[in-house]
């Protein structure tokens, strides 16, 4: 039985007349973890570690040692270790994930570099071509590798260079167009996954990625209605407003299909926020703060309620 959980064997335990013995092998085949599994933990827990460690390392060393450095030093340091480690990501005896974690920390030391050119020739360190520059120059890495730390690294390099070129180039921009193409673009991303995700003739994409962009989408969607409501209801709000209540409807629907509480938590946790703050619009006395401040209390405990009702639904279903 493939996808086999530890509620489904306690179920099956209550319920039928199996051993003890069937139980416990079952656990240890399909459960708990063996020794292999803990080394192979174990080995890239600490490799993702050390690489953290090392790029940390490095990026504190140009820190603290900047103004005793040349030019050819600053820039020939970093050119070395984005070479040395790029040619350790081709050698062939490396499996895929240690090369795709190398790969990842490759991937920083291209925005250290980009940071250090920066610096020297005075382009600019926070500005948009900067992060533009440091994400077309690692796309490939991240077609190639199918990674998916690495696909986040890139996906907040591009909103974070959106939101940088609106602040220093499109900066007539209003604050609602701003959020409505962040969660538009987030949004595309987040379904795209979804799909991929569905398909069996893709890799399995991890979970927590998914998660990521989820809340990424419902955060922008959240920040992009309160402006809305806040500011006196901006002409891009009437745009806003009805693709934000389709995608949030689109994921209730998709957590009671999947059976994910994660979805059926996040998306209400944005109504109770927006509806607070309509509230809070409409008056910002003292009953209303109350109103609000009970209105979040009940609304949450509902939410909980319903969340926990669902899951014994589902379990029982199992």
């Amino acid at each position: 039985m493939k996808n086999l959980q530890r509620e489904d064997i306690y179920l099956i335990s209550r319920h039928s007349n199996v051993t003890e013995k069937v139980i416990e092998k079952t656990l240890k085949e399909n459960i708990y973890h063996d020794k292999e599994r803990w080394q192979t933990f174990l080995r890239l827990f600490f490799i993702t570690l050390g690489i953290g460690f090392t790029t940390a390392g490095i990026i504190f060393f140009f820190a603290y040692n900047w103004a005793d450095l040349n030019k050819f030093a600053k820039l020939g340091l970093t050119e070395i270790l984005v070479i040395a480690t790029t040619i350790i990501v081709l050698l062939p005896k490396i499996n895929s994930t240690t090369r795709n974690i190398i790969l990842t920390g490759a991937s920083f030391l291209v925005g250290v570099l980009f940071a250090v050119f920066g610096q020297i020739y005075q382009t600019g360190a926070n500005a948009y071509d900067f992060f533009l520059a440091w994400t077309l120059f690692i796309t490939l890495w991240v077609l190639v590798s199918n990674f998916a730390p690495l696909w986040l690294l890139y996906i907040v390099l591009l909103n974070i260079t959106f939101s940088l070129y609106t602040e220093q180039v499109a900066k007539d921009w209003p604050a609602i167009l701003v959020i409505t193409l962040l969660f538009l673009f987030n949004t595309a991303i987040l379904l795209t996954f979804i799909f991929l995700d569905k398909d069996k003739k893709i890799k399995d994409i991890p979970q927590w990625l998914i998660y990521i962009l989820a809340l990424g989408s419902v955060t922008f969607a959240t920040m992009g209605i309160i402006f809305g409501i806040l500011d006196g209801y901006d002409p891009v709000f009437p745009v806003l407003f009805p693709m934000v209540a389709v995608i949030f409807a689109l994921g209730i629907r998709h957590g009671i299909q999947s059976k994910n509480g994660f979805y059926l938590s996040v998306i209400p946790l944005s109504i109770i926020i927006i509806i607070s703050a309509l509230l809070l619009k409409i008056s910002e006395g003292g009953s209303m703060l109350l109103l609000v401040s009970l209105f979040i209390i009940v609304s949450v405990t509902l939410v909980i309620m319903n969340l926990i009702n669902l899951q014994k639904k589902w379990n029982h279903e199992k």
